[in-house]
């Protein structure tokens, strides 16, 4: 039987503040019940007096933390005082250091990897920095094992470098954010969490996979996690709390299990040629299949080899890199995934039945599990998470599918409103609902999503005349957004526990389409056939107004 999972805090950088944290650990445990540990990452000492005095009460007896903490050592030069040896020790009662690194196996059998302070080249390091050596004894023993899977929990006080790569962004400028070897680190111990601070922010990585889809045995995912620092004046989260069940104690299957958010590991580099025999989206079509093999015929009036030269992924050039699309400019390269992506038109997972019509940079397909017959996604070719990541001439087209599928929807007597959820989600979605006009007015719907909002303590602030979206969600924020055919546009800044299916509720509610049983898609799923069916007819209704047919 599996066993009762332990309950676990983590914290970021306490820079002295130890009552703080203790006071708000107390304030946990009082409303939730005791926690097993709690495991402190970045700088655990200030260099204030304040600090000083206030960790002289701890070490002296005269105050006691209220549960089991474990720390990292010095991160800076100035706090290495407070660290008697690199060896792992008791500091005060309940407050012990880890060391500068190694493996932490507590009773239960969960196994914490750590590594204190900041990379250095030189031997000898500094006594705040770890070298590739340290690493390299710390990794070599525990992969040598054969029955190595990963570990539990990675501790470290600097981020990986590129950790954000697949994923979404952290709100910081990651241009000298992090380092390789610890990046090398995660994806050698295959953490399933991975905390980290330094940084001042708090940012939760999309869950990540260990292993390469089709060509390995489903492993773990790992959790990325950075915290900021205690009591910080932007109230940024800087305490985790979660419940886990130590590896060596978990059924294989529960182990493994992917959750829908997953992306490919940030650490990986994509398939190199050679390794053709499964077929990997995006390395390996980009090579193995011909770009025409996408633009299957959807009785286009132009001939196929017109739309074959348009497309960015022809000749050799991947569909998220052709075009001028990436440039050195932009802040990041789009992601440009290894492993299944749903919506990544070079992906074999892509249901192509269900596309409508494909341009340049973008294409519309039919919504799957669909609001109603004509409730459409406009998405780009390339692998970006969002509209406010998306490169200027991907923009520009994605007007152009918006403006035309609006002339389709008023010929039809419809309303168009747009929604994008940039949470939990890989690679952008923009739902195209039509709503009859004389079921509701533009206002009616704007107030359906008001209401709504508030009653999940949510504010939906709307967005100026001529306002870039860009300009209040740079990349990396997640959002919610909405665009109504009068082009009003609300938005709300997500902080946590945004309700996925909130666009589609409330355009299901009684206020609006009144169909409430459908505002789940998983719910409305239809044969492959009606599929078909729906999209063939949709097809032909959208070519008028389709500008990728025009010569």
């Amino acid at each position: 039987m599996e066993e009762k999972p332990l309950r676990v805090l983590a914290c970021g950088d306490v820079e002295g503040r130890i009552s703080a944290l203790f006071n708000r650990v107390n304030t946990i445990q009082k409303k939730s019940g005791q926690f097993d540990l709690l495991l402190c990452v970045g700088d655990f000492f200030g260099n204030s007096p304040e600090a000083e005095a206030e960790w002289e009460a701890y070490k002296s007896g005269a105050k006691k933390a209220p549960i089991h903490t474990y720390l990292l050592g010095a991160a800076s030069q100035e706090t290495v005082k407070y660290f008697p040896s690199s060896d792992g020790c008791e500091l005060a009662e309940n407050i012990t250091y880890l060391g500068r690194r190694g493996v932490f196996t507590g009773a239960s059998g969960l196994q914490v990897v750590y590594v204190s302070g900041r990379e250095a080249q030189q031997e000898p390091a500094p006594a705040h920095c770890f070298t590739p050596k340290d690493l390299t004894a710390l990794v070599t023993p525990l992969v040598s094992n054969s029955k190595f899977k990963g570990v539990d929990i990675l501790l470290t006080s600097q981020w990986p470098r590129g950790v954000w790569q697949y994923g979404n962004n952290p709100e910081i400028d990651t241009k000298f954010c992090g380092v390789p070897s610890i990046g090398n680190l995660a994806e050698k111990l295959k953490p399933r969490y991975h905390f980290a601070g330094l940084e001042g922010v708090y940012y939760e990585r999309l869950p990540y996979r260990n292993h390469t889809v089709l060509q390995e045995n489903a492993q773990h995912v790992s959790r990325f996690i950075a915290l900021a620092s205690v009591n910080n004046p932007a109230k940024k989260k800087y305490l985790y709390a979660f419940n886990i069940v130590p590896m060596k104690s978990m059924e294989p299957k529960a182990l493994v299990k992917q959750p829908e958010d997953v992306t490919e590991n940030p650490y990986r580099k994509p398939m190199k040629e050679g390794k053709k025999e499964k077929p990997v989206p995006f390395a390996a079509a980009e090579e193995e299949e011909p770009a025409s093999q996408f633009f299957f015929d959807l009785g286009q009036k132009k001939p196929q080899q017109h739309r074959h030269q348009q497309h960015p992924g022809a000749g050799r050039k991947r569909p998220s890199e052709g075009d001028g699309s990436f440039q050195l400019k932009h802040p990041r390269k789009p992601p440009q995934p290894t492993g299944p992506c749903w919506f990544c038109l070079a992906s074999p997972e892509v249901e192509k039945h269900l596309v409508i019509s494909i341009g340049t940079h973008c294409y519309m397909a039919l919504a799957k599990g669909s609001l109603t017959p004509d409730h459409v996604l406009l998405l780009p070719i390339g692998h970006y998470q969002s509209v406010v990541e998306l490169p200027s001439e991907a923009v520009d087209e994605l007007q152009k599918y918006k403006s035309a599928v609006r002339k389709l929807y008023k010929s039809r007597g419809r309303r168009c409103v747009l929604f994008e959820r940039n949470y939990r989600s890989q690679h952008l979605q923009l739902q195209v609902v039509p709503v009859p006009m004389d079921t509701c007015t533009t206002e009616d719907i704007k107030e359906a999503f008001m209401v709504q909002a508030q009653e999940q303590q949510m504010e939906l602030m709307e967005i100026p005349e001529h306002t870039d979206l860009k300009q209040i969600a740079p990349p990396g924020t997640p959002y919610f957004y909405v665009e109504l055919d009068t082009e009003e546009k609300l938005f709300y800044r997500i902080k946590k526990n945004f309700p996925l299916q909130f666009g589609r509720e409330v355009l299901a509610s009684e206020a609006v389409l009144n169909m409430p049983t459908r505002s789940d898609w998983r719910e409305c799923k239809s044969s492959r056939e009606k599929e078909e069916a729906l999209a063939k007819q949709f097809r032909a209704e959208f070519q008028p107004f389709d500008f990728t047919m025009d010569d």
